[in-house]
């Protein structure tokens, strides 16, 4: 019988790493790549979300290969990412409609402060559990929906 592995795919914040590990949780094989950190403005922080793509498949690629291992001996895999890091594609092509922003960008701290000001905090805690802060993904996903290319925008958009 052939053996088989567990694979985990940690998508951070300045690379890609998979891992290989046996039933005992020994670490078998790893790769890593880092990224391009992309800073337009000040205390705005992008990543393109393709070279993570293709990044991410190289790694995969090469600790397999780097101890001879074929996908089909894993069994599962276990994802990590960068939590706050905000992308939105496009539902035909599959690409992304503008570049990802990483959970430390900053870009939409003064929307969140109009939101503060409108009274707003108490009403998103409730529903989300969640602070009111440029951190999280709303006001990003907002950011970039108005911002983005119009014609990308418009092709991930569904059908009325």
């Amino acid at each position: 019988m052939t053996d088989t592995y567990v694979g985990s795919i940690d998508q951070g914040t300045t690379g890609t790493r998979f891992m290989v590990f046996d039933h005992d949780g020994n670490v078998v094989s790893q790769a890593y790549e880092k990224h391009e950190q992309i800073y337009p403005e000040p205390g705005w922080v992008e990543h393109d979300p393709m070279e993570i793509w293709e990044n991410t498949k190289l790694v995969i690629n090469e600790a397999l290969d780097k101890e001879g291992l074929d996908a089909d001996q894993l069994e599962s895999i276990g994802i990590t990412n960068q939590r706050e890091t905000t992308i939105i594609w496009d539902a035909e092509t599959g690409k992304p409609v503008h570049n990802a922003l990483v959970w430390q960008d900053r870009r939409t701290t003064d929307r969140v402060e109009e939101i503060q000001e409108a009274g707003k905090v108490e009403e998103i805690r409730e529903k989300t559990g969640l602070e009111c802060d440029a951190y999280f993904s709303a006001t990003k996903a907002e950011w970039i929906l108005d911002n983005a290319d119009p014609i990308k925008l418009q092709r991930s958009r569904p059908e009325d």
